[in-house]
């Protein structure tokens, strides 16, 4: 089951492979996320030591569920993955300009994931040639349904 999706990713970036990826929470995180309170548009994820980290997802923390705590909406998370992953990932990202993005945050099990995927930047034009390619497959489905 989906929580929130990077909608905003497809449109930047060429999308090549996915991964599944844990994630380190706090409390009241994990709250706010079951409140639907969680952003993932302006995210990243970075490589530092060795290990994964989720930053700039922004989640706004509850009144009532935060009392005790100083929340920190946008602070950076600890991504989960086995150790060939990770070794596969920072190789990628190093050598062949590739770019770790956030796609989607759903359940699994009942437990929070995040689906990270493996990009390429897209040029300007290359945006254009996909939005034309969107409108025209739209286009399309409007006259099947207009024909049937």
């Amino acid at each position: 089951m989906s929580i929130v999706q990077n909608k905003k990713a497809f449109h930047d970036y060429f999308v090549e492979q996915r991964f599944e990826a844990g994630i380190a929470l706090e409390g009241w995180e994990v709250k706010a996320i079951r409140a639907g309170r969680v952003q993932l548009k302006e995210a990243y994820v970075i490589v530092r030591n060795g290990e994964l980290y989720l930053v700039g997802s922004h989640m706004s923390p509850l009144p009532t569920a935060s009392t005790h705590v100083a929340p920190d909406p946008i602070r950076t998370r600890k991504l989960l993955l086995h150790a060939a992953e990770i070794d596969k990932l920072i190789g990628s990202v190093e050598r062949s300009g590739y770019t770790l993005i956030p796609l989607d945050m759903h359940y699994s099990r009942g437990r929070v994931k995040v689906e990270i995927g493996l990009a390429k930047g897209k040029k300007q034009h290359d945006k254009r040639a996909a939005e034309k390619e969107k409108a025209w497959r739209r286009e399309q489905q409007r006259l099947l349904r207009i024909k049937a």
